[in-house]
């Protein structure tokens, strides 16, 4: 049996009443930065969403090198809730190279839910961050190119 595409996906939405960026599952692999006050070079992440209704788990993957300067890999979880555009993740890192804090993303995801940005908060120090879903350029192309065009 072939798995359900995003056209059996919207269907099912459509009768539970949801609108099309509800519909958008944020499932997947996701690439990013977030910015330090005072730091030109941004830090750069890979984090992996799994996105069921309402609630956003994950794990990321970055490299630590702006505070210490030295490139340590480090890990964390990720856990949240989408409301519409609205998306809220809490940061935890697993102790890795020494960091076990929390840290808030509050964003919003664009029209095409192919990018969240927004702020970053941690005791007191705030940021911007940039999520852009792996693979939505070339993605958002296709589709452009496939769309029917003139269909009323």
């Amino acid at each position: 049996m072939p798995a359900p595409t995003i056209a059996d996906r919207t269907d099912i939405a459509n009768v539970a009443g949801m609108s099309e960026q509800d519909r958008t599952s944020l499932g997947g692999a996701w690439n990013g930065l977030y910015f330090y006050p005072g730091y030109g070079e941004p830090v750069t992440f890979v984090a992996l969403l799994i996105d069921a209704g309402v609630r956003i788990s994950g794990s990321v993957h970055e490299y630590e090198g702006i505070i210490s300067e030295k490139r340590i890999l480090l890990y964390s979880t990720l856990q949240g809730y989408r409301d519409g555009t609205a998306v809220s993740l809490v940061k935890t890192y697993d102790g890795t190279g020494g960091w076990t804090h929390s840290v808030a993303y509050e964003g919003s995801l664009n029209a095409d839910a192919t990018e969240i940005a927004g702020r970053w908060h941690v005791d007191g120090s705030t940021g911007t961050f940039l999520m852009t879903r792996a693979g939505a350029t070339e993605e958002a192309e296709l589709r452009k190119i496939l769309e029917p065009v003139g269909l009323p």
